[in-house]
């Protein structure tokens, strides 16, 4: 075991556990807080603490789309030991906050441990002083209610952003439709995304974020994508280092995540593992071998700007629909932010001219219909 020798370096914790059964969910979380000082560091008694999981949509916990309620019910569990008062929020993509808890299991750790639960529907506008480029954001009135901010997010994949891990999770205190928005104000520019959730971030800096790594998501994340087990709890304070450490876990380079890249370009939290100081198991010997990465990792989002429409069909990705599994619900209808998708006749048909590939119809839909194709440049290359 590794233990905490340079206060300057950005600590980031690391501890095994291969299921999800809640007595070892809760040691392993309990460790890697104590590593990082203690519960106690974060909460003083009387605290309000509100834990932000990723409740992306309504499936259960062994899809691996959403933080598994072993882990909330382990923080509820230590915030309470601390004395706080601990409660759950966040603003899901699709379905609303009490159907996705239902089918999460994230309402009965609700009811069993007596903890509330806060869908983010009401939003304020926020000065961000610490902004690099957006100065401004409207985000969930309880963001402001809260004394402390724990921040719980799931190990996947994502076809905008390559991987959805600490910095990405804070996305979810955007409430509802205003989520479609910044999508649409960054098209295809995901250096423009990135930036605009690091600046989020530094916003919102949850005072602790605990991952969910026990078993994540590999595929064409975050909502269509296949487990895989990764066994493994990361903790720490600053998020973009706990991203980095998860990318060498991973055998990902950590400027192939966006938000990495541009935090290391804007000196924002430690990117280099030289600054962090790893706590826990010894990374080189916790590698996760072969994962798999969503079929847009392509060049499609790194080629120059004046030549990406050229290259944008035969290069990139775009979303396809799967007519054998659409039940035309409309939920990716309803979410694309470009209005791309529209029903003629029944069916649904994508234009993909006006495609701005954030991929939150694929993130979003409820049977897995909508699959990612590649370019087919792409597959040469």
């Amino acid at each position: 075991m590794n233990s905490m020798v340079d206060s300057c370096k950005s600590k980031v914790a690391i501890i095994k556990c291969e299921d999800y059964q809640e007595e070892k969910v809760y040691e392993a979380v309990r460790e890697s807080v104590d590593l990082l000082g203690g519960i106690g560091g974060f909460i003083r008694d009387g605290d309000r603490v509100l834990l932000k999981p990723n409740l992306l949509s309504g499936k259960a916990p062994e899809k691996a789309v959403t933080t598994h309620p072993s882990v909330v019910s382990a923080v509820v569990r230590l915030v309470k030991e601390a004395g706080g008062i601990p409660y759950i929020g966040d603003s899901p993509g699709v379905g609303g906050l009490k159907r996705v808890a239902e089918k999460t299991g994230i309402k009965e750790v609700s009811d069993i441990m007596g903890v509330k639960l806060v869908e983010f529907d009401e939003a304020v506008n926020v000065e961000n002083k610490k902004g690099h480029t957006f100065k401004r954001f409207e985000v969930a009135k309880a963001f402001l209610e809260a004394d402390v901010i724990i921040n719980l997010p799931k190990l996947k994949t994502h076809g905008q952003m390559l991987l959805t891990l600490c910095v990405k999770n804070n996305f979810g205190f955007v409430v509802g439709n205003r989520k479609a928005m910044w999508h649409l104000k960054a098209g295809i520019d995901v250096d423009f995304f990135a930036q605009m959730l690091l600046d989020l971030y530094l916003l919102i800096q949850p005072q602790l974020t605990i991952m969910d790594g026990i078993v994540g998501m590999e595929g064409d994340g975050p909502g269509s994508g296949d487990p895989k087990k990764v066994g493994l709890i990361f903790a720490g304070i600053d998020c973009v280092a706990i991203d980095t450490v998860i990318c060498k876990t991973l055998g990902i380079p950590s400027d192939d995540v966006y938000t990495i890249k541009a935090a290391r370009q804007k000196e924002i939290g430690k990117t280099d593992l030289k600054e962090i100081e790893v706590l826990g198991e010894d990374l080189e010997k916790i590698k996760i071998r072969d994962f798999k990465l969503p079929k847009t990792h392509d060049i499609g989002f790194r080629v120059p700007k004046f030549m990406s429409n050229f290259l944008k069909n035969i290069i990139t990705s775009k979303p396809e629909i799967d007519y054998t599994k659409c039940r035309s619900c409309q939920v990716c209808v309803d979410s694309c932010p470009s209005q791309t998708m529209k029903t003629v006749n029944g069916k649904i048909l994508i234009d993909s001219k006006t495609c701005i590939r954030c991929f939150c119809c694929q993130e979003l839909c409820p049977e897995g219909a909508v699959g990612i194709k590649r370019g087919w440049l792409s597959d040469i290359l």
